[in-house]
């Protein structure tokens, strides 16, 4: 079956930066958009970055400059490396892969567990 296991979160102070990595297996993984999302306690989840077959790439207007999404096809791998964190940024982070049909047409997605980014101000 589908698996997604994210790792890399933890407590950072505002400024720092965190790499999260996102280990797939189960699926082709070189098909699929893969994506982050996030959500804080309270929020409805949110995409934060978004790398599809082909290599567009998509970011949410709070983290373009801030935040990089990068996939290896070759080692089933995605990363999100976050620079310049604020507490903004404290909420669980999702690795999400879903098949792209075109335009923002999407197939339902697998999801990891999660992991927890805190800053702190």
């Amino acid at each position: 079956q589908v698996q997604l296991v994210e790792s890399g979160g933890g407590l950072v102070q505002a400024g720092e930066s965190l790499r999260l990595s996102c280990a797939a297996s189960g699926l082709t993984f070189e098909n699929y958009a893969m994506a982050w999302f996030r959500q804080a306690p309270g929020n409805q989840r949110e995409l934060v970055a978004e790398k599809r077959r082909g290599g567009n790439t998509k970011y949410a207007d709070t983290v373009k400059g801030r935040f990089t999404i990068s996939r290896i096809d070759a080692n089933n791998t995605l990363y999100l490396q976050m620079d310049s964190l604020k507490p903004e940024d404290t909420a669980v982070y999702y690795c999400v892969a879903r098949r792209h049909w075109g335009g923002g047409s999407y197939s339902p997605g697998y999801w990891g567990q999660g992991t927890q980014v805190t800053v702190s101000s």
